[in-house]
């Protein structure tokens, strides 16, 4: 479990749940679908290695984030928090306000951005390719152990260079 530290002075629109201002925001984007019946919690969509920007409750003081493996949040100033994918998954996202009290539970769904990456499949090993338009070798969870090592030693080292620091 990853807890954030203390948030203080938020100024945001009085609302009881994350789970309601998430939904505001969504719908407001037009990508809500509608809301569920049975009491199921509402869900954050992100994509891994994307960052989504959530509306804290107001008097949000603690924020909670169950799996900070599939998802980290940034906590921002007047009441805005930034929750990025960081792997495959689901976890949940809580507020506390500064009592311990539940302010809001959300569930954080972290999937994969289909629409640029191709993937190649020979038996049990897999590779990625993103093809924007030119395809290049793009790591991602599950690929084979050797492409993706041999690949992310490319990025690492190319990045050093980029940065100076090799």
């Amino acid at each position: 479990m990853f807890i954030l530290p203390s948030l203080a002075g938020h100024r945001s629109r009085a609302c009881r749940t994350l789970a309601g201002l998430v939904l505001g925001s969504l719908l407001a984007a037009g990508l809500a679908q509608a809301a569920p019946q049975d009491g199921a919690l509402e869900s954050v969509v992100v994509l891994v290695d994307h960052a989504k920007v959530v509306r804290l409750p107001a008097k949000a003081q603690t924020v909670i984030v169950g799996n900070p493996a599939i998802a980290d949040v940034a906590v921002q100033r007047n009441g805005v928090m930034v929750v990025t994918g960081k792997s495959f998954g689901v976890t949940n996202l809580i507020a506390l306000d500064a009592g311990g009290t539940l302010l809001a539970e959300s569930l954080v769904r972290v999937g994969a951005a289909s629409d640029s990456v191709l993937t190649v499949q020979r038996g049990m090993e897999r590779q990625s390719y993103s093809c924007t338009p030119d395809c290049q070798p793009s790591v991602q969870l599950g690929d084979a152990q050797k492409f993706f090592g041999e690949a992310g030693a490319q990025i690492t080292s190319r990045n050093a260079l980029a940065t100076g620091s090799k």
